[in-house]
């Protein structure tokens, strides 16, 4: 089923509904590997709900439809110079698939978000209403077109990393920022993975305003594309800084200083801050063997380390300062599931990427305590009472 419209995509749920239908909500297609795999009986694709773009720069908030195109968005906010700050990522190459193939619906739907959430947040904080229909069949609006005219529930923040399981939407809403017009970022090299959270967690709790905190191992940092990374021939532990040229050049001088006990220095400058960057946004150092599957965790930033040294075999590197940790292991077994996810004492960790048949085996997303489970039993009744809303993308009965 492709609804043209909010209406069609209204009678198409509540039909489904009615007849206990299990839907598969697609729209760019760029995240389809991502979850458990399903089988529900119907391909419910919205991506005719598109466009309609009602962009306000001056008040920083952009509604459009939610399967637009995210290279549309992008493209638009450049030539105002303005950004989503939450920095999405683009998961195509990870998923063998084109570049720039996602969209913003998707992007708020599985709340990712780039190097920048340790300065700006999450995709969720960004996400200021939207329009969509319930599991009922239901039209239903939540939030509003500025922070301060939201009232009742914060639906926004529930449905943000729900994967469509509780509505599908129709019309988001999300605030958007200035783009920095300058960048660089301070390079420190040689370090071992303790050592550079270390260095990160005093760049990210200076004065200096980090936008970016990220450690690459030397077997992964010469993978890079960008020579003073490639070329190291050893760790590289990476911090970046954004504003205007001024700022940028006197806070990075700040952190040269108070780094520089760590080890030897480098800075990137302009468009190899901006490659480097969109390397560790979208996973690219961990892409070149397709065939491994990909964990993402997030724990606190000094067990990082420990969780990348649990992995056997894993090829790995840190962002976040640490907080967040990519693995790409054997793709064999529970794909290491069991270690892992015993490596840390709170966090959680998402199986990325893996074939279908360890997708089945290990739960995907971070197992839910038993108070959590009852909560998103009860959550899921509320909004999608037949469970047909991408049944089990989540987890096993919802």
């Amino acid at each position: 089923m492709k609804p043209a419209d909010a209406k069609q995509l209204r009678d198409a749920v509540a039909w489904a509904a009615a007849e206990g239908e299990a839907l598969d909500i697609v729209s760019g297609g760029s995240k389809a590997a991502l979850g458990r795999p399903g089988r529900p009986a119907r391909k419910l694709d919205v991506s005719a709900l598109s466009g309609g773009i009602e962009y306000e720069p001056e008040e920083l908030v952009l509604t459009c439809g939610a399967a637009t195109p995210m290279r549309e968005i992008l493209l638009l906010l450049e030539q105002r110079a303005q950004m989503l700050a939450f920095e999405p990522p683009d998961f195509g190459a990870l998923y063998g698939l084109a570049p720039d193939g996602g969209t913003i619906g998707g992007a708020l739907a599985a709340n990712l978000a780039g190097p920048r959430r340790v300065k700006m947040g999450s995709a969720r904080d960004h996400f200021l209403g939207f329009s969509g229909v319930s599991g009922r069949g239901e039209e239903f609006k939540a939030g509003g077109r500025v922070v301060k005219n939201v009232t009742g529930y914060d639906l926004p923040k529930l449905i943000a990393g729900s994967m469509g399981t509780l509505a599908v939407l129709d019309r988001v809403t999300v605030k958007v920022m200035p783009a920095a017009p300058k960048a660089r970022t301070v390079l420190v090299f040689g370090l071992d993975p303790a050592r550079a959270v270390a260095a990160m967690s005093e760049a990210l709790n200076s004065p200096w305003e980090v936008s970016g905190a990220a450690y690459l191992p030397a077997n992964v940092a010469k993978r890079s594309r960008v020579d003073h990374v490639a070329g190291a021939g050893t760790s590289v532990t990476a911090i970046r800084v954004e504003g205007t040229a001024v700022s940028v050049a006197a806070r990075c001088a700040a952190l040269r200083e108070s780094l520089g006990a760590f080890g030897a220095i480098e800075e990137l400058h302009s468009i190899r801050t901006v490659d480097f960057w969109r390397e560790v946004r979208d996973v690219a150092p961990l892409l070149p063997d397709a065939t491994r599957a990909m964990w993402r965790v997030s724990v606190a930033p000094t067990q990082g380390p420990a969780v990348a040294a649990s992995a056997s075999g894993a090829d790995w590197f840190l962002d976040w300062g640490g907080g967040l940790v990519w693995l790409a292991v054997p793709a064999s077994g529970d794909a290491g599931a069991a270690k892992l996810r015993a490596a840390y004492a709170e966090g959680h960790a998402t199986l990325m990427r893996a074939p279908d048949a360890i997708r089945s085996l290990v739960p995907v997303f971070e197992p839910a305590a038993p108070g959590v489970a009852a909560l998103n039993r009860g959550v899921k009744a509320q909004f999608d009472p037949r469970a047909i809303l991408n049944p089990g993308r989540m987890y096993e009965g919802l």
